[in-house]
């Protein structure tokens, strides 16, 4: 699997760059991990709209779904020019219908409801979800393909229930919208020292942290975590990559 951070900003994007985006690869499909703002713009500098073969949505927030309609639309007119393209399966949960409704576009996106517990099939990929704490219904996701693992913990605040779903993980993809002496509970979100931990007690082999504050020095991010986790850390930025 290769993994590829096209936005990573929580909440709304920095001037030129996007929130919360990742493209997985793996023998030759393309899956999109959420598709928050400013993601269409930068994802076409690596791969073009009509090329995706699948996206899926953690939850429902704009900063990670914003740019779903005009990857709609995007498609929509590459059909008109010539570039026809299978109708593009958008997999969101179910618990929230009306934004779940908007995942289906003429014959552009077709929803597909995805539910905790489960274990979804997407091209090469083996995909499981957790239920997070965050103010409305948002999933983590394990993604498995070929004896390979990625976890991606969307938005939430730090819970124990976590540890055992990131077990072992090649990748954990964190989100660190905090910094070590704040408190995200109440806006389910993690701090660095909760990043750290989690990575640390899962036992993951490498830590990616995301969904990134705008202020202080995100440096710091790193610094933090790495008083509870022993492993190799990165800070998520446009195009970083990684092959699993």
């Amino acid at each position: 699997m290769k993994f590829t951070v096209i936005g990573c900003w929580g909440g709304y994007p920095k001037a030129d760059e996007a929130s919360s985006g990742y493209l997985l690869e793996h023998e030759g499909y393309h899956l999109m991990i959420d598709f928050g703002s400013g993601v269409l713009a930068k994802m076409q500098k690596i791969i073009q709209p009509e090329e995706i073969n699948g996206v899926i949505l953690s939850h429902y927030h704009p900063d990670h779904i914003a740019d779903i309609g005009v990857l709609q639309h995007a498609r929509l007119i590459q059909g008109f020019l010539g570039k026809k393209t299978e109708n593009l399966p958008i997999y969101g949960h179910g618990i929230d219908e009306s934004e779940f409704s908007k995942l289906t576009y003429k014959e552009i996106t077709k929803g597909i409801a995805y539910q905790s517990g489960q274990t979804l099939k997407i091209g090469p990929f083996a995909i499981q979800f957790l239920q997070m704490d965050h103010p409305v219904p948002c999933f983590a996701m394990r993604i498995e393909a070929d004896g390979k693992s990625l976890v991606y913990t969307a938005d939430t605040s730090y819970k124990e229930e976590f540890v055992p779903f990131c077990i072992g993980a090649d990748l954990l993809v964190c989100e660190c919208n905090f910094y070590k002496h704040q408190n995200g509970k109440n806006a389910g979100h993690m701090t660095s020292y909760d990043a750290g931990t989690l990575a640390q007690k899962a036992n993951v082999k490498k830590l990616l942290l995301t969904h990134l504050p705008h202020y202080g020095n995100i440096e710091q991010l790193k610094e933090e975590a790495a008083d509870m986790y022993s492993g190799p850390i990165a800070l998520a930025a446009y195009q970083w990559s990684v092959k699993l």
